[in-house]
């Protein structure tokens, strides 16, 4: 399509194709252009998408030629609470040919497919979660959804920063199970499941999600969709997945030849608890929640996975515990029992079985040294932070959406920088990382599922431009050890601290001399039971 052309249909007048041309005029992120009169929640309308991308380290210009795709689309919003709570949308894409037909491209460097989504942080004022997660998934997991930062344009609208990823898809590149049609003679697979909202509800759970209550969680399809699955596959896999509930709640469940080891895949549970644990993700186990099924003849256990939305994650909540690095995110029924959307009984009776916390602790010690180093998640932090920030584009994306300085729903601190707000990303995360090897250090020591420790800290403001609060709880001791250290390792503070009143309850308040990042540790009889950071802006 001749560019004269392309600019009059996108940008409709002279004032608007210069205004997203202003916004940005070059970038080292792949750039965006689509055009599409009306865009509805679905279904999908007919659009033009164009995509300059000179490839990695290379800069783009917004006259550059159209080289990374430059064809038809069907688009349509996507999401649920962000399409009706935020200004800055969600868009579903699919690659199609000038029939209508879809398209099967390879886009961005990633394997051809004709599904694709363009998501956009708001409320994740760092932009980077989900990108973070998905990194870190597809290092350990069979199959994470592959991901690129642009910067996008709508109808001449400069949009901002967003995150195109692929979508959950079954595909040999994606979730490689069997192809399953309606007259496919085995039909033990392959399925794609999810617990999550929405209307078209494949079958409810018989068990309840907290014993003693109706809660009860609910199965949806993903493929084959619900228009497509045939009544013979759907009584298929849901007579499996309740044979694997009822072995799971009885009573000889951790049995190694006859008990739920028959019927999933642990290793695939083991790092989707793993992924989540390491983000706290208030969604976690319990919204976009993914399980899939390969045929028997393949391997017919349920596997766990893929990941999927975590901009709530990471200390982006400010509920249900979402905002401390401290504490199970698996445990969210016990901070928020009254929530519709709970965590099913799976995970609870699975950390009864003492094997199987023994697993997930070597997993982890072993992933320490690897994948899940703290340098390896932190150089991951950086390395997505330069990207942003080199030609602008993290600037760009403030401008057109100036939140930084303001609260939006459900933040748990309010940072006046994107520096800033990727520093508190940071700093939670090597706390969360630190808290976490502490758990694991003796987590096969009990088999009851509960918390290893009733220790709790809650560190506020975080970051701070003023007093910062210490609060925790230790129970059986009465004195505690804060120690305090700038970025240079240097201490700071060295404090002995009392309990209060006999309530195993401990404050100190600290008014700090100069911004930056600070390490915090507390001790009591030479026993470490805090680390963190505390971020101190001007």
């Amino acid at each position: 399509m001749p560019r004269l052309l392309l600019c009059y249909l996108l940008f409709i007048a002279a004032t608007t194709c210069a205004n997203a041309q202003a916004r940005v005029s070059s970038s080292n992120l792949p750039i965006i252009i689509i055009e599409s009169p009306f865009i509805p929640s679905e279904p999908k309308v007919t659009g033009h998408m164009s995509i300059i991308d000179n490839g990695p380290e290379k800069i783009n210009h917004i006259n550059d030629p159209f080289n990374g795709y430059d064809g038809p689309i069907g688009i349509e919003l996507r999401g649920q609470s962000s399409l009706s709570l935020f200004p800055k949308k969600a868009y579903g894409l699919e690659t199609r040919d000038s029939t209508g037909g879809n398209l099967n491209v390879e886009v961005l460097g990633m394997p051809k497919e004709n599904d694709w989504v363009l998501h956009g942080p708001y409320s994740d004022k760092s932009l980077i979660r989900n990108a973070l997660t998905y990194i870190i998934a597809g290092k350990m997991m069979d199959y994470a959804p592959r991901v690129q930062f642009v910067e996008l344009i709508i109808n001449g609208d400069y949009q901002g920063v967003y995150l195109f990823t692929e979508k959950i898809k079954r595909d040999k590149n994606r979730v490689n199970i069997q192809k399953l049609e309606p007259d496919s003679e085995d039909i033990t697979g392959g399925y794609i499941i999810k617990f999550d909202k929405g209307d078209e509800i494949a079958w409810t759970s018989p068990f309840p999600s907290i014993r003693g209550r109706s809660n009860q969680s609910r199965f949806l399809y993903h493929y084959p969709k619900e228009e497509d699955i045939t009544e013979s596959q759907k009584s298929y896999i849901q007579n499996f997945i309740t044979e694997y509930e009822n072995t799971l709640n009885g009573e000889n469940f951790d049995d190694p030849n006859f008990g739920y080891r028959q019927y999933i895949d642990v290793a695939s549970f083991i790092d989707f608890l793993i992924v989540n644990e390491i983000s706290k993700n208030v969604d976690g186990y319990r919204l976009s929640s993914y399980m899939y099924k390969d045929s028997d003849q393949i391997d017919g256990r349920l596997k766990k996975g893929p990941v999927w939305d975590f901009n709530l994650a990471f200390g982006n909540a400010n509920y249900c515990g979402g905002d401390t690095f401290i504490g199970w995110a698996y445990e969210f029924n016990n901070r928020c029992p009254d929530d519709f959307w709970v965590i099913h009984f799976w995970w609870q009776r699975l950390l009864e079985d003492l094997n199987f916390r023994k697993e997930v602790k070597e997993r982890w010690q072993t992933l320490r040294t690897t994948t899940l180093s703290t340098e390896s998640i932190v150089g991951i932090v950086d390395s997505l932070e330069n990207l942003l920030n080199q030609e602008g584009a993290a600037n760009r994306n403030f401008q057109e959406w100036d939140i930084l300085r303001e609260w939006i729903w459900p933040n748990v601190t309010v940072a006046n920088t994107y520096a800033a707000e990727v520093d508190y990303l940071r700093s939670w995360t090597i706390g969360r990382l630190s808290w976490l090897d502490r758990q694991f250090e003796v987590y096969d020591v009990i088999n009851d599922g509960s918390t290893l420790f009733n220790e709790e800290i809650t560190v506020y403001p975080n970051p701070s431009n003023e007093i910062v609060n210490f609060d925790f709880s230790l129970q059986s001791f009465v004195l505690a050890k804060l120690d305090i250290y700038n970025a240079l390792g240097q201490l700071v503070v060295s404090e002995t601290v009392n309990e209060i009143d006999q309530s195993n309850l401990f404050e100190f308040q600290w008014q700090p001399n100069s911004p930056g990042v600070y390490f915090y540790k507390i001790t009591s009889l030479d026993r470490v039971f805090f680390e963190g950071s505390v971020l101190v802006t001007e």
